[in-house]
């Protein structure tokens, strides 16, 4: 079945002054995250520009910086294409994110509040009671999960670079969840990681964490067999 158009989402404003062109950059890089563009994807300017509602010009500016970054490439014809990364770049992505997590889940077993383990207990629960039908909540919920790892490390370096990532592991497609029997394990893996925060075994949370991305980029390497 042929999949439907990707959409940007509706229009966008400059609220708190962010300049025109930020706006649909950051648009842009939310609808790779949330899977609205997948890789082989067409942009055009007129297209992007009617979705959000703005002149050209600023989907213009939007675009170049994404091909800059290397997350679109130019296309046959008019307009650009979301990129479809190669093995190579997927096993390095997942290098670069297992030394990340990894000391994300350190910094935090040393800085994480109470209140931000709780945290990380009711997201995880959320994604129990999540349907494994429901794979985009899922898919959200560990991205919060993560998230919030990396904001009680408290280095704000570390949180831009993990946001970065982000956007590469969008490119992947479908998120390891569908994988049998990932949600199941990654749920375990997660409540060993919270454990060792909570506990303050900064040893131990970069072991879980680094052993989590490992298993993630081993269903990873599952999905692109099937490709």
């Amino acid at each position: 079945m042929a999949r439907r158009p990707a959409k940007a989402g509706g229009s966008i404003s400059r609220g708190g002054g962010v300049a025109l062109g930020e706006a649909v950059f950051r648009s842009l890089c939310a609808a790779l995250q949330a899977g609205s563009y997948r890789a082989g994807d067409r942009l055009r300017e007129e297209e992007v520009a009617q979705r959000l509602k703005v002149s050209r010009t600023p989907v213009r500016e939007a675009l170049g910086r994404l091909a800059a970054r290397g997350f679109v490439e130019p296309a046959g014809g008019r307009g650009l294409i979301v990129r479809n990364l190669d093995i190579a770049e997927v096993l390095e992505l997942y290098a670069m994110r297992e030394i990340m997590e990894g000391a994300a889940a350190r910094l935090a077993s040393e800085h994480a509040s109470a209140t931000e383990v709780d945290a990380l207990r009711d997201i995880e629960q959320a994604f129990v009671e999540a349907s494994e039908t429901e794979i985009a909540d899922m898919a959200r919920l560990n991205r919060a999960f993560h998230e919030a790892i990396c904001r009680a490390a408290r280095n704000r370096y570390l949180d831009n670079a993990s946001r970065e990532l982000q956007d590469w592991i969008a490119l992947l497609g479908p998120t390891t969840f569908t994988v049998t029997g990932r949600p199941s394990t990654s749920h375990a893996e997660h409540q060993a990681i919270i454990a060792a925060i909570a506990t303050r075994d900064g040893d131990k949370a970069e072991q879980l964490a680094r052993a989590h991305i490992r298993e993630a980029l081993r269903c990873r390497l599952k999905l692109l067999q099937k490709q």
